[in-house]
């Protein structure tokens, strides 16, 4: 048996080491000992009956515990056999993970660099969240944003996976037509079909050549959300210079003039009627940028219209916001109000004793 060397609390009593990873504080022959102690020797008495469990005593600085055990079992014909015996216990001492940085003086530390090589921050954004959800910045000392050199990419890819367009390429487009594909045949090899989303035929047009009647037709998946006068937001493949060697070797019948990627939606409106928020790490920012601010607002976006998304994030609902009626909605995906947390800050706990302030 391990117990700790040192208690935190400085109270009467050791505090043992129940497995797998609590401490446990008890008194010496106490019961929350002596159910320690079973523990031990649970998988032995499972195949008898325990009739009566005690302890012998011994010296307490002796390391050593002492269990008088009573069991029965059924032998034959009914017949119950019963034996006492002495169940002997090393005390072993041990230091806590907390124990041990005190010993250390804090000393020791171990720095953490998390990469990527993309040109937006979203990642980011969500691993902070997740840092956030499950308390991993409580024993950080620092928190800090880089900027590192690119490197070789036969260092990180063997088999490197090449995307043909990046975010700063998306265009705004116009639906002009749009209408759902039915009894759509499948080869064999289609894979899985979607329940999230609905094959639809669209035309569109770029908001930036209303002046012209160029217009594109295009396949979508957003089918089930796309109603003519709609802005969506996609890739314009026709006028862009694709430099892929795949693309190069494909009939160019086989790819789209337009890639619908998602629904657009008023983000000035998005942003006034957001009555809900997330928490931050406390962290060195360096250059920070409008461009910034527009990827954390996709971020948002991002959480609204995905719950999948969201399940591993704490939203807070923003008091200082009003909620609007559902009435007053234009269609953007909005997070209900049961998926949110309330902000609380909390001076006191629940048995009156001052309590930690939360993050901000």
């Amino acid at each position: 048996m391990e117990y700790m060397t040192e208690p935190a609390d400085r109270s009467p009593g050791h505090i043992y080491f129940q497995p797998p990873g609590a401490w446990i504080q008890c008194a010496l022959e106490s019961k929350e000992l002596l159910a320690l102690c079973l523990k031990k020797i649970k998988a032995p008495l499972s195949k008898v009956r325990l009739v009566d469990a005690g302890f012998v005593w011994t010296e307490p600085h002796s390391k050593r515990l002492k269990v008088k055990l009573t069991i029965q079992k059924e032998v034959m014909n009914g017949a119950i056999l019963q034996q006492v015996f002495v169940v002997d216990y090393v005390v072993q001492s041990q230091m806590c993970g907390d124990c041990h940085r005190v010993e250390a003086k804090d000393f020791w530390k171990a720095v953490i660099q998390v990469r990527q090589k993309t040109l937006h921050k979203k990642t980011f954004y969500y691993l902070e969240q997740l840092i956030l959800k499950y308390g991993m910045h409580q024993n950080t000392l620092r928190i800090k944003e880089i900027h590192v050199a690119d490197i070789d990419g036969s260092t990180f890819w063997s088999h490197p996976f090449n995307s043909l367009c990046h975010p700063k390429q998306l265009e705004e487009f116009i639906v002009m037509e749009c209408s759902i594909v039915q009894n759509l045949k499948r080869s064999a090899g289609a894979g899985m079909i979607s329940k999230k989303h609905t094959l639809g035929e669209v035309w569109v047009q770029k908001t930036s050549e209303m002046s012209t009647d160029k217009q594109y037709f295009c396949r979508t998946h957003l089918g089930h959300l796309l109603n003519p006068g709609d802005l969506v937001l996609g890739f314009d493949l026709a006028n862009c210079n694709l430099n892929d060697e795949h693309v190069n070797k494909m009939n160019s019948d086989r790819v789209p003039d337009v890639v619908l990627i998602k629904k657009s939606y008023d983000r000035t409106k998005r942003q006034r009627r957001r009555n809900w928020k997330l928490k931050e790490l406390a962290r060195d920012r360096e250059n920070m940028d409008t461009d910034d601010e527009r990827q954390y607002q996709d971020f948002l976006e991002d959480l609204e219209e995905d719950e999948a998304i969201r399940k591993n994030v704490n939203i807070y609902r923003d008091s200082s916001i009003p909620v609007e009626s559902d009435t007053d909605d234009e269609g953007a995906p909005r997070i209900s109000l049961a998926e949110m947390l309330e902000d609380l800050h909390i001076s006191q706990d629940a048995t009156g004793e001052e309590g930690a302030s939360m993050m901000t």
